[in-house]
């Protein structure tokens, strides 16, 4: 049986190491890897695609991605904190009350014990969108301090306006224990998880799927972006409008847009499905800085809405070869809607409005900038809206009747991170007959 693996990210490279030499990898780009790919200009190395890190409950897919680095990995443990304020304060947010000024920590624990006690009462019933469940886990205090602004502001969508697919395993809802402890000063940690992670020493995130690319025994064409797929006898043609190729089956990782506008006779409602889901789109700005070291942060979250950035990391706390010697770097994520305001500015623009926040907040000094750089990602986040259950059945169910697998972050239409990709292709894989 020969398989089309439609995409060359992280979740079509995986797929094509486990699937072996009856996989074919078509990738639209000149170089494999998605989201998962990394600058490396003047020394530093940035991660464009978003700052990414190496951890999972999954101790499989940890030893599978640690695996693919062998000593190249190195491991960090997280120091992240929410900008709030003017203060850092420990993240997760209500893991780090005691950090507040004394009328911010009073309001966020009264506010919080009393809507736990609500719930234990059965009060307030169930939450029908985010807001509603911001409010019922957390209480007001935490909910209008961090939780609905950040959120708010990193997928450009009111609560209201979002469902609660995705919350599960994601968003967590903290022990009483742990957040009383917090406001009284005692250490608790949240997202224990990723308290420590792993990082490339070398070559930024992009050196997984380098790495898998390498391994693999399936044929990865680059440069093959995916027009047209028609059904033919028992398999499928796909092509890229000059180049046909034949599969007996084919498994879809690129957008499940891209996927609906390359087949012809696509019912109304499905293209209707589809044509709803939103996503946000993402940009990078890159810089270097003249200074060896500037704090010992993993990242920061901005939750105020005056400033651009959502999330900054600093990848030269990651690998100290991410940076030249004697020098360290910043990476500023702004997520925004493609061809909205921020998507139009000059790179120029975003570069120097986002060195003049970080310079204002008191993150680095603007004369100390030596390197910038921007990068724009159409496809990087999958917003769930409250149409979402409905869309995403509708779309899978056709799929499915097609007989194309979906397989990834933007296939299954789902916000996966990087091990939930890996796991989705493991088994995936597994279900063909391959070796996961």
């Amino acid at each position: 049986m020969k398989i089309g693996i439609l995409g060359g990210g992280l979740t079509g490279l995986t797929l094509g190491n486990f699937l072996g030499k009856s996989a074919e990898i078509l990738e639209k780009n000149p170089e494999a890897g998605g989201l998962c790919r990394s600058l490396c200009e003047s020394g530093f190395t940035f991660d464009y695609g978003g700052s990414h890190i190496v951890f999972s409950r999954d101790e499989e897919v940890l030893r599978f991605m640690t695996g693919l680095l062998k000593d190249n990995a190195n491991r960090v443990r997280r120091n992240t904190k929410v900008l709030f304020r003017g203060r850092y304060v420990k993240y997760p947010f209500e893991n780090g009350l005691n950090d507040l000024p004394f009328s911010d920590n009073a309001s966020c624990l009264f506010h919080y014990l009393a809507n736990y006690a609500g719930k234990r009462l059965g009060l307030g019933g169930s939450p029908k969108n985010f807001e509603e469940w911001v409010y019922w886990n957390f209480g007001k205090g935490i909910a209008e301090r961090y939780m609905l602004p950040y959120n708010e502001k990193v997928w450009n969508a009111k609560g209201k306006e979002m469902g609660l697919e995705w919350v599960a395993g994601r968003v967590p809802e903290p022990p009483v224990i742990d957040v009383l402890k917090s406001s009284l000063g005692f250490e608790t940690e949240g997202y224990s998880h990723q308290l420590y992670f792993y990082y490339p020493k070398i070559g930024g995130i992009q050196a997984l799927p380098k790495e898998l690319e390498r391994r693999a025994e399936a044929k990865v064409t680059k440069g093959f972006g995916v027009k047209k797929i028609r059904p033919e006898g028992k398999g499928w043609v796909v092509s890229n409008g000059t180049k046909d190729k034949v599969f007996d089956r084919i498994v879809s990782t690129i957008h499940i847009s891209d996927l609906a506008n390359s087949l012809s006779g696509v019912p109304r409602e499905v293209k209707d499905a589809v044509g709803g889901f939103r996503h946000n789109s993402l940009v990078t700005v890159m810089v270097g800085l003249k200074t060896r070291k500037i704090n010992d942060f993993s990242w920061l979250y901005i939750p105020d809405k005056d400033v651009m950035a959502n999330r900054i990391s600093f990848p030269s706390n990651f690998s100290p070869n991410a940076a030249p010697e004697g020098k360290s770097s910043v990476l500023a994520e702004i997520t925004c809607v493609e061809k909205d305001e921020v998507w139009r500015k000059s790179d120029g623009d975003l570069a120097s409005e986002t060195i003049d926040d970080m310079h204002k907040l008191g993150i680095i000094d603007r004369k100390d900038v030596c390197y910038s750089g921007v990068r724009r990602t159409k496809y990087a986040y999958v917003v769930y809206d409250l149409d979402y259950a409905k869309n995403i059945k509708i779309a899978r169910d056709y799929f499915k009747q097609l007989g194309i697998d979906l397989c990834g972050r933007f296939s299954e239409f789902e916000y996966l991170n990087m091990d939930a990709c890996i796991r989705r292709a493991m088994n995936k894989a597994k279900e063909m007959g391959g070796t996961a």
